[in-house]
């Protein structure tokens, strides 16, 4: 993550910042603060204070991660080189505001659903903007939610296209066993039931079942009881899932429904900075 920061700081200044080069004195110091101008949950802001600390910009004040943030909330006050401020200004904002619109995003779809299904947890997918897949998952946590796999080399996820590339969910099974550690979960997507089934009796921990609609995914549910197999395995809903249509899931008997729209999609919360 500091690497990505460091990034995204140096793409910014480019070859330095003109307009505050060319009107600011560099040894005038002030003092500001961030507002928000949105309802929502506060992510990041843990990020925000390292960075400040990084460019000798002193904190005088913060809120928290996970506070209910309110239009007119100072999220927090510091003091610093009127420069330095200006030139890391934007990228603080830009990773507060998402992060932050994260978080919400979550908190509000995971509110939802416990309303039904207090058990049920909500997790995030892969599908966020590049380079901003650790700062997401963060937020999904101190949203409420789950964030899934960080990554590749977390946990074996056979998807669609292994699937077809080994011949079978049968088969891809199979071979994960034999070549990846007991240490590490496996689970499958499935896109019917008997997919689901052929999982199940063939040692997936977890079955993901992929872009079924509500009574798809209830039939699916059904024969896996049936058959004696839902207590071997943890259920996950994907695929087309949306803010919109989650809660007509929540009540099914399922383990987890993850969503892409907690990052592809999601608003950023509208804060300001101001000296």
């Amino acid at each position: 993550m500091d690497e990505i920061i460091k990034y995204m700081l140096t793409e910014d200044e480019g070859y330095g910042d003109i307009t505050s080069n060319a009107l600011i004195n560099s040894d005038i110091v002030v003092e500001g603060f961030i507002l928000s101008k949105d309802t929502g949950i506060l992510a990041g802001i843990n990020i925000i204070k390292e960075i400040f600390e990084e460019y000798n910009v002193s904190i005088l004040s913060s809120l928290n991660n996970g506070d209910i943030i309110k239009p007119g909330d100072r999220l927090i006050e510091f003091k610093g080189l009127a420069k330095t401020i200006l030139l890391i200004e934007r990228t603080v904002l830009n990773l507060l505001m998402r992060m932050s619109g994260v978080a919400t995003k979550t908190f509000n779809i995971v509110n939802e659903v416990h309303k039904i299904n207090p058990n049920l947890k909500i997790a995030g997918t892969r599908k966020t903007s590049p380079a901003l897949q650790k700062f997401d998952k963060e937020a999904i946590i101190i949203g409420g939610g789950d964030p899934h796999r960080n990554g590749l080399d977390d946990m074996v996820l056979i998807k669609d296209n292994h699937i077809a590339i080994v011949g079978g969910v049968a088969e891809a099974l199979k071979l994960a066993h034999c070549n990846v550690s007991f240490s590490k979960k496996i689970e499958i997507e499935v896109e019917n039931s008997d997919d689901a089934v052929i999982a199940a009796k063939n040692g997936a921990d977890i079955v993901m079942f992929d872009n079924m609609n509500p009574d798809e995914a209830l039939k699916t549910l059904n024969i896996l009881k049936n058959e004696g197999l839902r207590d071997n395995v943890l259920v996950e809903l994907s695929g087309g899932i949306t803010e919109e249509t989650i809660l007509n899931y929540a009540s099914l008997d399922v383990d987890i429904i993850s969503l892409g729209a907690l990052t592809h999609s999601t608003r950023s919360l509208n804060f300001s900075l101001d000296i």
